[in-house]
């Protein structure tokens, strides 16, 4: 029997009140499909809900057309197309809302994203990884807080803050307990959370189990994995959770979900600088919630607009302990003067690709295009635009297609603004218990565990993949044959230089605040061998360099009087100075 004509059926005969006929049809659905569900729920609808449609003989009778018109398709042997489509998406949605399948679907995203991990073993080969674990160690070791450039032979006596300390250490904790997987293990764990915090976001916000599970996929496409783990990732996570408590606080008018912040930045302050992005996210929240109260009070406040639901002075009071809050550390309020710094900076933007604009050459960052360009029309097709989300979205754009490295904070921003549509109360998909929670994440351990046996991610692939990207061999000849310094290097191995050969302060490293746009600048230009380099004063001073193959300088250097080749590999040249 058609499923179209028995919901017709059903519902021409509850709006007559004609229980035994309702009864009788949703029967015949039995006798004829005894397996269908959704017949089984319609009868179930009819006998329970008759009660609320009395019969009204002034009503239309529309129940027997609607059962002739049935009889005669039957009866002819003829379907009508619509019934089988809206069968089967009946039934699909059916299918989706099985909490088993939806338990399935979140166990393969996570370990969609671990395995990820494992095959490009991103925690080893970023150039920052190197100075971070350095600087942790030392930290450790010396039970304080670096003030200045050590490791930096060029710029050790400038100032300088370990702004990321909190990730240093627990990085460093990583390796030393358990070595290069100690690293990989550490970065593959973090990626994890920021996948986790996504979802958990876009869930809250949205209510719908779906929703948030596409649109995480687009999120993880867009960023994710074109960029290491990093102190950054830290922000991720506590920017998702900054953004769910701003949303939920305007929608729902609890305003004591907004007492979480300042909790969050005390944590956030000391595991990455870009705090600055969230605290910039909560300042927005009150000035927008500001300005829409003078509007109300002025009479001038559009009735296409939102309107605020949150009282004013406790929303200042949350910023101002924020603020504090972020404070609380080894650096106190020194912070913001690095976040002064580096907005200062210039020639960072020109010289490393991460901090240049979009190019719109990898189809991830059409993704992120995309994925904005999704939220703007989320926003436009609310029936009220919400002028704080508008703002958020500029301010993301602004920083995202200005840096490939802020792709996150848009792409958090828009995701968050696509789920913030939340499905009715009664809609909603219920949270995951405890008891689901832990099964998610017991199947997830033994997945992944068995993923990683089928990829080289252990000791031995981590070192030849490190060995594939940093001058290990050149390093290792000097080892063996010590040549005196001072050392000059390539500015992408400065790091990995600083762990592997700490007996030889390096020239440069990955700390661009360090070093400031003007030796910055005099050291790309050297690398790009301009004619300026013959006068640079580190290289002058240098007794032995290790340089890149795929810089201009090493196919120079080899030329120049003032220096002699004593290794050279692949990737690397080493040449020790004609004293």
């Amino acid at each position: 029997m058609a499923l179209l004509c028995l919901n017709e059926m059903g519902e021409a005969l509850l709006r007559l009140g004609e229980d035994d006929a309702a009864r009788k049809a949703f029967d015949q659905a039995f006798v004829i499909d005894l397996g269908n569900a959704t017949a089984r729920q319609l009868r179930q609808q009819a006998i329970h809900s008759t009660k609320e449609y009395p019969t009204d003989p002034s009503l239309p009778m529309p129940a027997e057309s609607h059962m002739q018109q049935c009889q005669e398709a039957q009866g002819s042997g003829g379907t009508v197309a619509p019934i089988t489509t809206m069968s089967v998406v009946q039934e699909l949605f059916g299918i989706l809302k099985f909490r088993a399948l939806q338990l399935l679907a979140l166990t393969a995203l996570i370990v969609g994203v671990g395995t990820k991990c494992f095959i490009s073993k991103l925690s080893v080969i970023d150039p920052d990884v190197w100075w971070h674990l350095s600087v942790g160690s030392w930290i450790i070791q010396n039970r304080s807080f670096p003030h200045t450039g050590i490791f930096s032979r060029t710029a050790g006596t400038r100032p300088w803050r370990a702004y990321s300390w909190g990730f240093e250490v627990l990085l460093s904790r990583a390796y030393e307990w358990f070595g290069f997987l100690g690293i990989g293990i550490f970065g593959t764990l973090l990626t994890l959370a920021v996948a986790i915090a996504i979802f958990w976001m876009l869930y809250r916000l949205s209510g719908r189990f779906w929703v948030a599970w596409t649109v995480s996929i687009v999120v993880y496409a867009a960023f994710l994995f074109n960029i290491a783990p990093r102190p950054l990732f830290f922000s991720a996570i506590l920017f998702s959770t900054t953004l769910t408590l701003l949303l939920e606080a305007q929608r729902t008018g609890q305003l004591r979900l907004l007492y979480w912040l300042p909790l969050v930045f005390f944590f956030w302050a000391n595991f990455h600088i870009q705090f600055i992005y969230g605290m910039s996210a909560v300042a927005l929240f009150a000035g927008i919630n500001l300005l829409q109260r003078l509007a109300i009070r002025l009479g001038v406040y559009p009735d296409s607009l939102l309107t605020p639901t949150l009282p004013l002075p406790p929303i200042f009071a949350v910023l101002a302990s924020c603020i504090l809050a972020s404070c609380v550390g080894p650096y106190s309020f020194h912070l913001y003067q690095v976040v002064f710094e580096y907005a200062k900076s210039k020639i960072i933007y020109t010289m490393l690709i991460e901090m240049q604009a979009l190019s719109f050459k990898y189809s991830n960052q059409y993704v992120e295009l995309a994925l904005a360009a999704g939220a703007y029309f989320a926003l436009g097709w609310q029936k009220k635009l919400d002028p704080f989300k508008l703002a958020l979205l500029i301010l993301a754009s602004i920083f995202a297609f200005r840096t490939v490295r802020d792709a996150w904070f848009l792409c958090i921003s828009a995701a968050a603004v696509i789920a913030d549509s939340p499905a009715p109360q009664d809609q909603r998909d219920r949270t995951f218990s405890l008891l689901e929670a832990a099964g998610v994440s017991v199947a997830v351990m033994v997945l992944l565990l068995a993923a990683v046996r089928s990829t080289d991610f252990n000791t031995l692939g981590l070192d030849r993949a490190i060995s594939s990207e940093y001058p290990v061999d050149a390093a290792n000849f000097l080892r063996k044959n010590p040549v005196g310094g001072p050392l000059y290097n390539s500015f992408d191995w400065g790091g990995f230089l600083i762990f592997y050969m700490p007996q030889y302060p390096v020239s440069i490293d990955g700390r661009t605040d360090l070093y400031g746009d003007a030796f910055n600048a005099r050291y790309f230009a050297t690398q790009e061998t301009d004619p300026s380099y013959v006068d640079d004063p580190d290289l002058n001073e240098a007794g032995v360099v290790i340089v890149r193959n795929k810089f201009p300088i090493s196919k120079m250097l080899p030329s120049d009087p003032r220096f002699r080749v004593i290794y050279r590999d692949d990737l690397a040249t080493v040449l020790a100075r004609n004293w």
